[in-house]
């Protein structure tokens, strides 16, 4: 028998005291848990002790009818999906309450293995719909103003403009060095928008050989080259009525730019090998780690279409110069990690908040993050340390690492490399990605260590 858990509540409305009943003890040996109810008032006031999570209803019943009844539940928050059954003959009855909201529609006399069909189709998309909601809502409070890390006058003037900028339909352009967050700002920027239920697309411009980015972006026919078996939709079209996300827009090649400076002042494209037009209505944000202004001036990218993009140009300043972000990064990337981690890691040092605070940070935050996570994952107390942290971000006189004069690069990379080990209970895979190596590597050296397997360690299999 399925459970309650797999299927579901069920209220089964129906004047038919014997159709009803009988309807009932069908789906209950089925798994569905079912209440019944013989007339539309009865049923809304099963609406809350039930709690139904779909309402199975005849249509023709005396008072209140089956489409008055579900028009009172869909005004319900959040709705119910209502199913609806109808004698043979009203059918245009039924495509009426389908017109009006209904999740499906059966013919009396029922067939029941078409009903379970059916129930089970409704609930599914009941399930996934309110599954969206919940990441919906879950991104919207990621990305809530008072969830993002940063508060310094910098990231609050970007995030005013956003808040200005976000309803509109302009083109944005995003520049800043790579690891800054700048698909943060993007992500915000739609979820800020009338768009926000709409899809959400990114492409990542450097990813991609010219050919295959073009096909990505505007997709192909069948035949347009090689390997192109079928007809492929593009980026574009899959984003229409919402938001594609170019990033480093800058690495685009010439003719490229030709036809994405099309699609900006036309809303139109074609498929790769195609001739059919196809309009969209997709709001446009790139972003760049280059400053495309200077690009422009050498010749490297087009001015029209530079233009085109920078409608609207947002600046997202390097970490050095936001200083007062730093150290709520940290402790955010601190929490995150060491739950991640399994650890019990309750703040930092002095020594070590005075490191991250003054160290120059090319990498931004993205490295930051890389930094506290591996400073975690080497922690051996309840607080990080200094000597937790990345050698090469740690004054020498602080990172307690024994660099001996006179020690050769293999001495140290194989120091690294045992002690990354030790912290990380011999998994390649986490020690490779704290040193920034492949895990081949990292096997590669530690096959030719002759006192490795002296050093306690064992080594986990891992793909």
């Amino acid at each position: 028998m399925q459970t309650e858990k797999n299927f579901g509540r069920i209220l089964i409305v129906d004047d038919e005291a014997n159709a009803r009943m009988a309807l009932a003890e069908l789906l209950k040996e089925e798994g569905y848990k079912v209440d019944t109810a013989a007339d539309a008032f009865k049923a809304l006031g099963k609406l809350e002790s039930f709690s139904p999570h779909l309402v199975l209803t005849d249509l023709k019943m005396p008072g209140m009818d089956g489409i008055e009844l579900m028009e009172k539940i869909r005004s319900e928050s959040p709705p119910i999906p209502v199913v609806v059954m109808t004698a043979y003959g009203a059918v245009d009855t039924a495509v009426s309450a389908m017109r009006k909201g209904a999740a499906d529609y059966l013919v009396k006399p029922l067939h029941f293995d078409e009903l379970l069909i059916a129930l089970q189709r409704t609930l599914a998309q009941e399930n996934l719909r309110q599954e969206t909601v919940r990441l919906r809502a879950r991104i919207d409070e990621r990305l809530d103003r008072k969830n993002i890390i940063g508060h310094s006058a910098e990231m609050n003037e970007i995030f005013e403009l956003v808040n200005q900028v976000a309803a509109t339909r302009s083109s944005v352009l995003i520049e800043g060095e790579s690891g800054t967050g700048k698909e943060l700002v993007a992500q915000a920027l739609h979820q800020r928008s009338p768009r926000r239920n709409k899809p959400f697309i990114k492409v990542h411009c450097a990813a991609l050989a010219e050919g295959l980015l073009e096909s990505e972006l505007f997709g192909h026919e069948r035949g347009a080259f090689t390997g192109a078996v079928a007809r492929k939709d593009g980026r574009f079209h899959i984003a229409d009525g919402g938001t594609l996300f170019l990033d480093e827009i800058g690495e685009i090649s010439p003719a490229l730019q030709v036809k994405l400076l099309r699609f900006l002042q036309e809303h139109e494209f074609e498929r790769v090998g195609g001739n059919e037009t196809i309009k969209v209505d997709v709001r446009v944000i790139a972003a760049t780690n280059r400053n495309l202004k200077e690009e422009v001036d050498l010749g490297n990218f087009r001015e029209d279409l530079f233009y085109r993009l920078n409608v609207i140009g947002i600046v997202v300043p390097p970490l050095r110069d936001r200083r007062d972000d730093i150290l709520p990064l940290a402790d955010h990337f601190l929490t995150l990690s060491s739950k991640e981690n399994s650890k019990n890691i309750t703040g930092m040092s002095q020594d070590c908040a005075n490191t991250l605070r003054t160290y120059n940070w090319p990498g931004n935050v993205r490295e930051l993050e890389n930094a506290v996570e591996r400073a975690v994952v080497m922690c051996r107390s309840a607080q990080l340390q200094a000597g937790d942290l990345p050698s090469s971000i740690v004054p020498p006189d602080v990172s307690g690492a024994p660099v001996i004069p006179g020690s050769t690069i293999e001495d140290i990379e194989r120091y690294a490399i045992l002690q990354t080990l030790e912290a990380t209970s011999g998994s390649t895979s986490k020690a490779a990605k704290i040193l920034g190596i492949s895990v081949r590597k990292i096997q590669y050296k530690l096959h030719h260590y002759q006192d490795a397997p002296k050093s306690g360690l064992t080594i986990a299999e891992e793909n």
